[in-house]
């Protein structure tokens, strides 16, 4: 099991959880300390800005990370696993037995992503239709925006090199963590019969 576990290749989006990065992060305070200089937060002018990538990994470290301009659909999503899958999958030496995770978005699942995939010889693996804590991803996307967000970024090119300086330095380790950690989150949410987790 953990063989097969530790060649999976995450991929995913992650403008959930880059998109708010210029935002204003939730903070709580007492009463008498609102104006405080560490209770103060420096906002973006100008309406901030936001980004939308795409990123995968293995347990072997990161892969590409790409910006996506623009709606993101079908002909979007399979141009982008076309100029960063193959290469990722070369730049971690996977081997043949690779196979893509991805969730069920429906620019994922649509017939001619599944063609596309097919086509090019892409495997997938069955992925349940609600699963966030399952989604080892998720947890790259977070720490990525908080990263980000403390290099306080001040523009949308900033907000873009600094999400693919943080993601280049995400540690092989953490992927690996993420990977190997599969197997408990399986367990947690079978546990919770599908409900939320600590994950």
């Amino acid at each position: 099991m953990r063989k097969k576990v530790i060649e999976i290749y995450q991929s995913g989006k992650g403008y959930k959880a880059i998109s708010k990065a210029l935002g204003l992060p939730r903070t709580t305070r007492k009463s008498n300390t609102v104006f405080q200089e560490k209770n103060i937060i420096p906002t973006v002018k100008y309406g901030g800005g936001s980004v939308m990538v795409w990123g995968c990994f293995a347990a072997s470290g990161p892969g590409r990370l790409a910006v996506i301009n623009g709606t993101m659909n079908s002909a979007v999503f399979q141009k982008i696993l076309k100029e960063n899958v193959q290469p990722s999958v070369c730049d971690l030496k996977l081997k043949r037995t690779w196979v893509l995770q991805q969730d069920n978005d429906p620019k994922h699942t649509s017939k001619s992503t599944s063609e596309w995939l097919k086509k090019n010889k892409m495997k997938t693996l069955e992925w349940p239709s609600q699963s966030p804590d399952l989604n080892p991803i998720e947890m790259l996307w977070h720490e990525l925006k908080k990263v980000v967000h403390a290099r306080k970024p001040s523009n949308v090119a900033e907000l873009q090199q600094f999400c693919k300086d943080e993601w280049d330095k995400i540690p092989p380790q953490c992927c690996n963590r993420l990977i190997a950690s599969y197997g408990k989150r399986l367990i947690a949410v079978v546990a919770a019969k599908g409900g939320p987790t600590s994950y």
